[in-house]
């Protein structure tokens, strides 16, 4: 055991947890007053439901003992058996508890695609459902030494694939399933609380660097590119979205700046400790660019994606795992790959056949949830709780008294 390693993985668990009152406000700033507090829920209420889940069975099937590459097995459950476990240089459940955060914040981004007319109990049945049959799964594909996404040797540093697009696909799916808010688009509602926002982001910005940089698992040179990368991806991020707003709506916005910084830190998630620090810049300026074309295609399909989560993690995910094959370079990190601009073509190959993969199975499965939730359970309030605001009908209480 190395205690340093142990330790920056701990406080890498807890800056992950701090992204979720992050993400929260991020949200929340976006909504109007009525439904602020109804947001804030979905993200703070996904931790202790996936927490609970991820202890009893959840990391045995993402990370135990694989089944034919697909799923683990019940034999880690419970957690008892890991009392003594290392996870490289660090104890198992420090491992556990790092990864526990990973899962607990992915439902919680798909929340911002039906904010604002979701039931809460449906919503609840949601993150268990989403988390059992997409997250985990994928996870083990992807991050199990012997899931078949692994072996194929698809590089996936800090979640591009396993969160950001499993959550954009369920984000998308759940857009169009949900349907539109009401008098959506001929009635746009206005973000209540930008400055709300802003802060969520800087929140987000803090603690992205324990998810990434965290995804090293030691406190070593790969765990400061990361760090690097991460922090570059959101500059480049800002840039790129503040540059194709300015030139196509005549001004900046606050709200740009947040989304494009929020869009880098995706897109450079799964490059992170495999790319250059010049390569990072360049992977955020584009996402910036690539996600606020993202964010654009609900306006011209028609559907109501109330907080751009398949614009942003979804389009930005998608981008990073792509530009991972283009720039990932093994004089960075020797157990990355190269990339094509390292003159290799497999990789990138690699990335592609995976996101396909990731892209495909979470949006179906999400699908076939979201349609069994609406027979069942019904997905949407009644018009009249939508049009007092959920804050109030469904729990009582008001963001701001007075």
């Amino acid at each position: 055991m190395n205690t340093g390693d142990t330790a920056w993985l701990l406080i890498s668990a807890a800056l992950v947890l701090f992204m979720v009152p992050g993400l929260a406000l991020f949200y929340g700033g976006m909504v109007r007053r009525k439904n602020v507090l109804s947001t804030l829920m979905h993200s703070f209420v996904a931790v202790p439901i996936v927490s609970i889940l991820w202890v009893a069975f959840g990391y045995s099937l993402a990370f135990g003992p694989s089944h034919k590459g697909l799923i683990g097995d019940f034999s880690l459950a419970g957690l008892g058996s890991l009392a003594d476990g290392a996870q490289g240089t660090t104890p198992s459940y420090a491992f556990v508890l790092f990864q526990m955060m990973f899962a607990a914040i992915t439902p919680a981004l798909v929340s911002g695609a039906f904010a604002e007319r979701m039931k809460f109990r449906t919503y609840i049945a949601f993150v268990v459902l989403f988390c059992v049959f997409v997250y985990l799964p994928v996870a083990h594909w992807v991050w199990a030494p012997d899931g078949w996404i692994f072996k194929l040797h698809a590089l996936d540093f800090a979640g591009g694939t396993v969160v950001h697009m499993t959550a954009g696909a369920a984000a998308l799916v759940g857009a169009l399933l949900v349907g539109k808010r009401l008098k959506y688009p001929h009635e746009t509602p206005v973000p209540h609380n930008l400055t709300m926002t802003l802060t969520g982001t800087g929140l987000l910005w803090f603690g992205w660097f324990g998810f990434n940089a965290g995804s090293a698992l030691a406190a070593n040179k790969i765990a400061a590119l990361a760090a690097l990368a991460t922090h570059l991806g959101a500059c480049g991020g800002a840039i790129g979205w503040v540059a194709i707003e300015w030139s196509h709506r005549g001004k900046p916005t606050a709200l740009g700046v947040a989304s494009g910084i929020v869009a880098g830190l995706v897109a450079i998630t799964p490059a992170a400790g495999f790319v250059a620090p010049w390569a990072a810049i360049v992977v955020g300026l584009l996402a910036g660019v690539v996600c606020y074309g993202g964010v654009l295609l609900k306006h011209r399909f028609g559907y109501d994606d109330s907080l751009d989560a398949f614009g942003v993690h979804g389009v930005g995910g998608l981008f990073g795992a792509i530009a991972t094959g283009i720039f990932a370079d093994t004089r960075f990190n020797p157990d990355g790959g190269d990339g094509l601009i390292r003159g290799q073509t497999k990789q990138f190959f690699v990335q592609l056949l995976a996101c396909a993969v990731v892209g495909l199975y979470a949006a179906a499965v999400s699908a076939l949830i979201f349609l069994v939730l609406k027979k069942t359970m019904g997905l949407r309030v009644e018009a009249s709780e939508e049009r007092e605001g959920l804050d109030e009908t469904l729990h009582g209480e008001t963001g701001y008294a007075g």
